[in-house]
């Protein structure tokens, strides 16, 4: 009788530790669950705010298109990359195409500034200017707004890369998100100065004036200075 009570007390026992190993991991899952849920939620907080901004960035193109259509007539194919770009970022729909959406945007408009050189009037156009000011001013908002982004991010990405959470993520179907660069690796590059003796007859004869992807001017160099493209 006696060994049978002990016996009983140590399957007890045993019972009761896994039972407190059961009630910790689900503890355990539950907190890392609802962490990763709370992180995800501060990305998706932090980028409507750049969304707002970056929604009346593109709010404001239609009234700069049709502005620019009626001093530079020849500027047909920059005024449809503008409409092509805000097309693009009201048809996206996640935070990853919308950046993307918002860098073409910035590679076009620079190119449009570059040209509205050539076009006194457009320049001197009261309407022209405050667009710009406009512009210049969300576009600061953005770059403000994207550091609270991407320090989400951070924590958010650091939450599924370490354990517990890298299995819990992935069990529950958590997924990384992407950091908002301003820029793609080849647009920060510095441009190459043009060197004539370093080019063939060919690429002489192929040099272009202006870039062929955001027809900005190229002043003499490799790489386009405005969206980063090498242009020979």
């Amino acid at each position: 009788m006696g060994m049978g009570a002990g016996i009983a007390v140590i399957i007890a026992a045993v019972l009761l530790v896994a039972l407190l190993i059961v009630i910790a991991l689900v503890v355990m899952v539950v907190i890392t669950y609802n962490g990763l849920v709370k992180a995800r939620n501060s990305v998706k907080n932090s980028f409507a705010q750049i969304d707002a901004q970056l929604q009346r960035r593109f709010d404001l193109l239609p009234n700069l298109v049709e502005t620019v259509k009626r001093f530079a007539t020849h500027e047909k194919r920059i005024l449809e990359n503008v409409t092509a770009a805000r097309s693009g970022y009201l048809s996206a729909h996640d935070a990853k195409d919308k950046i993307a959406m918002n860098k073409q945007l910035s590679a076009t408009l620079k190119s449009l500034f570059v040209v509205s050189e050539s076009y006194p009037d457009l320049k001197a156009n009261e309407n022209f200017l405050k667009l710009q000011e406009e512009l210049a001013e969300t576009e600061d908002k953005v770059t403000f707004a994207r550091q609270f982004y991407n320090d989400a991010v951070t924590i958010y990405n650091n939450k599924l890369q370490m354990f517990p959470g890298s299995i819990i993520g992935k069990m529950f179907g958590f997924k990384e998100e992407e950091l908002f660069n301003m820029a793609d690796d080849d647009v920060r590059t510095a441009p190459i100065l043009f060197d004539s003796n370093e080019l063939t007859d060919e690429e002489k004869d192929r040099y272009p004036q202006k870039c062929p992807h955001c027809l900005g001017n190229l002043d003499g160099t490799r790489n386009c200075p405005y969206c980063g493209a090498r242009v020979v």
